[in-house]
């Protein structure tokens, strides 16, 4: 049995994650989100910067552009659309081109269907839309 981590390594974890996650989505969705946290939804949010951005997305066997992609595809085939225009913006930010957030929603057409990919296609149309304003 593997023991268990203590509040030390628990605790870089979740800085680690904070660094990843605001690096990613951004600092001030970050800090929006955990300002919106309350005591019910505080241990999810604890949850999400420790276990997924601070130990899966700091893994080196990755790179965050390619974790980027997966994560769009795996988002769009289960039907997620709020993570998922979050995780646009994202990929966006690790150097995902509009042209490949295309092919990603293309291949997952094909593997998770038709009307989950339109409707991710829609979001990241959405966003692309808005970051050709600024």
């Amino acid at each position: 049995m593997l023991p268990s981590p203590d509040d030390t390594t628990r605790r870089q974890l979740y800085e680690a994650g904070l660094q990843v996650r605001a690096a990613v989505v951004g600092e001030e969705y970050v800090t929006r989100v955990l300002a919106d946290t309350t005591e019910f939804s505080r241990p999810m949010q604890e949850l999400v910067t420790e276990y997924c951005w601070g130990a899966v997305w700091t893994r080196p066997g990755l790179s965050p552009r390619t974790r980027s992609m997966i994560t769009l595809a795996m988002l769009t085939a289960l039907n997620r659309p709020t993570e998922f225009g979050t995780h646009v913006r994202g990929a966006l930010a690790n150097g995902v081109s509009p042209g490949a957030i295309q092919e990603v929603l293309l291949h997952t057409a094909v593997y998770a269907g038709v009307p989950a990919a339109v409707e991710s296609f829609r979001i990241a149309g959405q966003i692309l839309a808005e970051r050709s304003d600024d």
